[in-house]
């Protein structure tokens, strides 16, 4: 009696031991940072209206939580301020990994909120989870100014392949260097695979708290599209995480297609556009021209994934040079920034061609970087071809990992280039006059 008692207590303890196993079958071949939990994960901020007054943030648990909450409050010396902190009720959306074949066949769940009626300058701190016991951390962020101020923020050429081994260390020099930047515009291919579970699991963690903090400007890249069994041969669809993890604004002009893809952000007379340079490009041509054409922002920025002048072997955005650069041109856009050719290259349109360096009147400047590992070579011949579309090559890079950091400051836009070791390798300042828009380079 006493051997079957003893026997009945370890095959408890087997049971018990197993049971987690049985449970989280379809966790199979995961690490266990892939492994959704009742804890919140994969954190993001994005911005949603205005930066001043709203922000957006997103994230993921396992299907057993049902309800989600944020609460957010006027951060505070001390941990009193939570006693102050407003409860945000979430949007949830079940969300299946298993449409694509290569992903666990598993159900997530994603929540969204966006906090709303936000004082303008002020530094908050945000946590979210099931309103019980299952919270993150508490993460702080600063809203915009509501006038023109100083602005900082990160951009980041594709980040794409072996994205934790090697672009975690990119993104946490950046920001190493600037921890206070306002945001992070990421130029497309943020993973090599659209689909594939393990790689966004891999820019979540490599840049992990950073993406709960520094507000993030996504645009989409080729690599963000890909087909799944469902579409017809050939057809290709945006990254089934891509909509589900980032909550953009919606461009209710556009096709639905287009939808959180296309985008425009206003920070502090600052003016974003965000275009999606893979398809429909002729109805994205009309939005790009509404956007700039009453645009009163001080400075204009454009980003895109495909480069308009591209520097790499075997690419050409001809598209964006016949129709988007003339636009450009026409509405005095000061920059443009690009990935997708993995190479450096900074270059930029004069009005009028001068002889004295660095005192020629000022178009557009256009950069193309990589951050990731991925690096091809340059094709000097076709960056030299630009000469007639009034490019001038500034400066370029092959094999290296970069990331940029781009400072306003009253009529100055400087940017700087850093590498993976934090080394500055290229700098230029854009001058402005605000009343002509008339502007000069300085390299």
């Amino acid at each position: 009696m006493k051997i079957k008692k003893i026997l009945f207590c370890l095959g408890a303890v087997f049971l018990h031991a197993l049971l987690p196993v049985l449970a989280h079958d379809s966790h199979k071949g995961l690490q266990h940072w892939e492994i959704p939990s009742v804890d919140p994960d994969r954190i993001v901020l994005t911005f949603h209206g205005d930066p001043a007054t709203c922000r957006a943030v997103t994230w993921r648990t396992d299907k057993s939580i049902t309800k989600a909450v944020a609460e957010i409050a006027i951060a505070g010396v001390n941990s009193k301020f939570t006693s102050d902190a407003e409860e945000v009720v979430a949007t949830t959306e079940p969300f299946d990994l298993g449409q694509y074949k290569s992903n666990s066949s598993l159900i997530v769940h994603y929540h969204s909120v966006r906090f709303q009626g936000l004082k303008p300058d002020t530094l908050y701190a945000y946590r979210v989870g099931d309103g019980s016991k299952n919270w993150s951390e508490w993460i702080q962020f600063r809203t915009a100014k509501s006038t023109y101020s100083p602005i900082q923020f990160v951009y980041f050429g594709d980040a794409q392949n072996d994205i934790l081994d090697h672009w975690s260390r990119v993104i946490r020099m950046a920001y190493q260097t600037v921890p206070h930047a306002s945001f992070a515009i990421h130029a497309g291919d943020l993973v090599n695979n659209a689909h594939r579970d393990h790689e966004w699991a891999q820019w979540f963690k490599a840049g992990g708290f950073i993406h709960s903090q520094w507000t993030a400007i996504p645009a989409v890249g080729n690599h963000e599209f890909s087909p799944i069994a469902r579409l017809p041969i050939g057809k290709k669809k945006v990254s089934i995480q891509w909509r589900p993890q980032f909550t953009l604004p919606v461009e209710k002009s556009l096709d639905p297609s287009l939808y959180e893809t296309v985008y425009t952000v206003d920070y502090q007379d600052l003016r974003v556009v965000v275009l999606n340079s893979n398809d429909n490009l002729e109805q994205q041509t009309k939005y790009l021209e509404a956007k700039l054409k009453n645009c009163t922002a001080k400075w204009k920025i454009l980003t895109c994934h495909h480069s308009v002048f591209s520097p790499a072997k075997g690419r050409n955005f001809q598209f964006a040079r016949d129709h988007w650069k003339p636009l450009l041109d026409k509405y005095n856009v000061d920059l443009v920034l690009n990935g997708h050719d993995h190479t450096y290259a900074r270059g930029h349109v004069p009005v009028r061609t001068s002889d004295k360096e660095g005192n020629s009147e000022l178009g557009t400047v256009y950069v193309t970087s990589v951050s990731g590992p991925k690096q091809y070579g340059l094709d000097r011949k076709q960056i030299q071809s630009y000469k007639a579309d009034g490019y001038r090559s500034d400066k370029t890079a092959e094999q290296t990992q970069f990331f940029q950091v781009i400072t306003i400051k009253d009529n100055t836009l400087s940017y700087v280039a850093y590498t993976a070791l934090g080394d500055e390798y290229d700098r230029a300042t854009i001058t402005k006059d605000f009343t002509t828009g008339k502007k000069f380079l300085k390299d």
